[in-house]
């Protein structure tokens, strides 16, 4: 979203995007907690956006009104409980949308696919088409796990500064799937420089013994996703990984590229 300007109208359209500005300021400002992590006072928002302190003011008392936002007994504000069934219903739906490109993996790569998002501390999978083999993977939607034993969550993770992924794993703790299983943070951030290099990441039998995955992030997500292929290890080998990898990529940008021009009516 563009930069907001102060002006002493809320409620006039903003310019070219035909949008209602003080709809459009209330979303960035809701954008602008999530980036601070959840949590702000007025006058970090009003330094950020550039909006004066009485129309920040105006609008977070809305928000508050509405639920989206709460004030703290330290009189910052805080992102509301209503935005988690927001969240929630949005995730189903991205997933929704996703299955296109799940299908497409499948049929490229024969394994099945997945779609996970970073929540919190944890890794959600919020979509899977299995594959057609009758030796398959098999992962519920709605399962939760623990980032460092995952393709996906180091692919979501990669890109994070180092510091933030320490703290996720104080957390979180790093307990072992399998005798495979990155169980140190110093090990975990070199998979991650790994991830970086090689542009997609690997799970070798780190979350279930016999099982390989390969996870890519989905480019310019609206929220931070990645999509992934599960399959046998005696499958997804070594020369397979060469083939599949390129598929992956660009399954993923055609997904990211969908989502960015359509405003998730990928099809």
């Amino acid at each position: 979203m563009p930069p907001s300007h102060a002006s002493t109208s809320d409620s006039r359209p903003a310019g070219p995007s035909g949008g209602v500005q003080s709809l459009e300021r209330a979303f960035d400002l809701l954008e602008r907690m999530a980036d601070a992590g959840g949590e702000v006072g007025l006058s970090e928002l009003s330094a950020s956006s550039g909006l004066p302190l009485p129309t920040i003011h105006r609008l977070m008392r809305t928000l508050v009104v509405c639920g989206y936002v709460r004030q703290q007994p330290n009189r910052r504000y805080a992102l509301g409980p209503r935005l988690i069934r927001l969240g929630e219903s949005s995730a189903r739906l991205l997933g929704t949308w996703a299955r296109p490109y799940l299908q497409r993996l499948v049929e490229e790569t024969g394994e099945t696919a997945n779609m996970a998002l970073l929540d919190g501390d944890e890794i959600v999978y919020v979509a899977q088409v299995p594959s057609k083999h009758s030796m398959r993977m098999f992962t519920e939607v709605g399962r939760r796990v623990l980032p460092h034993s995952t393709g996906v969550g180091k692919a979501l993770l990669a890109h994070t500064p180092a510091d933030e992924v320490r703290a996720l794993l104080a957390r979180t703790g790093m307990p072992a799937a399998t005798e495979k299983t990155i169980t140190t943070p110093d090990g975990f951030l070199d998979a991650l420089e790994q991830v970086r290099r090689a542009g997609y990441a690997v799970d070798d039998n780190e979350q279930e013994i016999g099982v390989r995955c390969l996870a890519v992030q989905v480019p310019d997500s609206p929220t931070s996703a990645a999509i992934s292929i599960s399959g046998p290890a005696g499958r997804v080998t070594e020369t397979a990984t060469e083939r599949i990898v390129p598929i992956l990529q660009q399954i993923a940008k055609e997904l990211s590229e969908a989502l960015a021009s359509s405003g998730g009516s990928a099809g």
